[in-house]
């Protein structure tokens, strides 16, 4: 039998390196992975190591090639989806120079209102930045220091002697791609948030030289800017050696994670949303134009589609909830775990709350649940936000405690969702979810009865990313085009909103009243100093 190209579609997420086999019609037959340890430091530090990627990235291509060997010797092409906001300082030889500092690192906040700062000022940024920003990115730095443009400034301030050695500062992307081909490049969307680029025409994205001279960042450590189909070249020899492939292949420069979600979702056309799962969620949705709603934190970005624009509203963590639940709640010597109801295996601890969840009744017996463990983005961007459960009393169970969380992260994008509708100009009536928390049925119907609207599952939602890299690939690869994608995806469940909703929205009501009330006490409990 013939096996059909193949792309060797490349998915790093903060949890881990994963990577999957995609043909052009969307078909995955190949999923491995391996975990990567994120390294959190005090003063809201939060790290990963580069070379734990790349030797990931080789353990997981071997496990695919023991397990689909045809199909790895089909490959033509190599295509990344990765984690985004991440920044690597890399020496004139390409090697990392500190660990890559994390979308979840928030220590270059202060340097950032010392670089940006003036009068008059909004949020300890000067007004004449934030109006250029806009302007010209669409966007702006974010005030929590969680982006490029505070790592950079981190870099320069504290660690000087990283900042001379520096011959380019990286997004996770741009360094997978530099491992990959010996290339130094960003992508449209991998460079947005170092905010120096005018992105007022989507086909041609290109760096403000106004914007650059004003980061503080000299301009030749930023990297030159592709589109997300390009090739960017072959396999270089010890990428190709690391990774057991043929040098010929060629590397497509694929996209973040949520411009890849976008097209593994299938959400192709104008308006057309979708909710990614994963230790953050985002509602997304390509649309024609470049805009910003300023007071959510909600903007239109440069993506993977050229004459597009993509609608993202981010949560700074949803999954991440659960993980903190099972990791720090659910110790390993458990009883649900020895009893076999809950493995730590994040492939079935869905299937053990799934069990769990319908024995609550909506609500959680009284129990809300607040999902800001790391601060929040959208539709507030504030750095002290933190979790809390609210109203436990002595007959709250553990199980009560595990339905409010599920709640909790539901109400929050119930609340995301109302400031994407007044974006989009229309109500949404209808989202593909997706992401690997998408497993739970369980969580998908509450989703439903929060928001009100239809869910739709993605049928493969773990592998969104990486179909999302295998199409951009394989578009890039010149076997398809964007157009085609939407014939070729798949849903396997359609959840609609049942009786629950009505006592969603009483919650909900409650759910932004707490916030109002909270945010002054986190302000005061887990102020930033500059």
């Amino acid at each position: 039998m013939t096996i059909a190209p193949q792309v060797l579609a490349i998915d790093l997420g903060t949890s881990g390196m994963k990577a999957a086999l995609v043909a052009a019609d969307g078909t995955v037959t190949g999923w491995a992975e391996r975990p990567v340890p994120l390294v959190v430091l005090p003063g809201g530090g939060a790290e990963q190591d580069p070379i734990a990627w790349w030797d990931a990235l080789a353990e997981v291509v071997a496990d695919l090639g023991r397990t689909f060997p045809d199909h790895l010797r089909a490959v033509t092409t190599v295509c990344s989806s990765t984690q985004g906001e991440g920044t690597i300082a890399v020496d004139a030889d390409g090697n990392p120079l500190t660990r890559c500092i994390s979308w979840l690192d928030m220590r270059g906040a202060p340097h950032l209102r010392r670089q940006f700062g003036g009068f008059p000022a909004y949020q300890g940024m000067s007004v004449r930045n934030i109006a250029r920003w806009l302007r010209l990115t669409g966007g702006m730095p974010s005030v929590t220091g969680k982006d490029p443009a505070a790592h950079m400034l981190l870099v320069r301030d504290d660690m000087p002697d990283v900042y001379r050695k520096t011959r380019t500062f990286l997004n996770v992307l741009d360094w997978i791609n530099l491992k990959l081909t010996g290339r130094t490049v960003a992508t449209v969307d991998s460079i947005l948030t170092s905010w120096v680029t005018d992105n007022r025409k989507a086909p041609s994205i290109r760096y403000s030289p106004a914007l650059v001279s004003a980061s503080g960042i000299d301009a030749d450590k930023l990297p030159p800017i592709v589109a997300c189909t390009e090739v960017i070249g072959t396999l270089a020899p010890h990428a190709a050696d690391h990774l057991g492939l043929p040098r010929t292949v060629q590397v497509v420069a694929g996209a973040i994670d949520n411009t890849a979600a976008a097209i593994g979702a299938g959400t192709i056309h104008d308006n057309e949303t979708h909710l990614y799962l994963g230790t953050s969620s985002w509602i997304a949705a390509h649309v024609p134009k470049k805009k910003t709603d300023v007071l959510t934190g909600i903007a239109s970005i440069p993506c993977a589609i050229p004459d597009r624009y993509l609608m993202t509203a981010l949560q700074a963590t949803a999954g991440a909830n659960l993980t903190w639940l099972r990791d720090k709640i659910v110790e390993y010597d458990d009883p649900i775990v020895s009893a076999g109801h809950v493995s730590r295996d994040e492939g079935t601890i869905f299937d053990a709350f799934d069990k769990i969840i319908p024995s609550v009744p909506a609500g959680a017996n009284g129990v809300l649940y607040t999902p800001w463990l790391y601060g929040e983005r959208a539709p507030v961007d504030d750095p002290n936000l933190r979790a809390a459960f609210l109203n436990i009393s002595l007959d709250t169970t553990r199980s009560d405690l595990l339905r409010a969380v599920f709640e909790g992260v539901a109400l929050n994008t119930r609340w995301l969702a109302k400031a994407v509708d007044k974006f989009l100009g229309t109500p949404v009536r209808s989202m593909v979810i997706t992401g690997g928390a998408a497993r739970s049925d369980s969580w998908c119907q509450i989703f439903s009865d929060v928001l009100g609207i239809e869910i739709r599952r993605d049928a493969n939602p773990v592998t969104v990313n990486a179909r999302g890299a295998g199409w951009i690939g394989a578009v890039g690869a010149g076997l398809i085009s964007f157009d085609d994608i939407p014939a070729l995806t798949r849903n396997d469940h359609v959840f609609t909103p049942g009786a629950d909703h009505a006592r969603y929205l009483e919650i909900y009501d409650i759910y932004q009243d707490l916030h109002k009330r909270l945010a002054p006490v986190y302000r005061r409990l887990n102020r930033q100093t500059a």
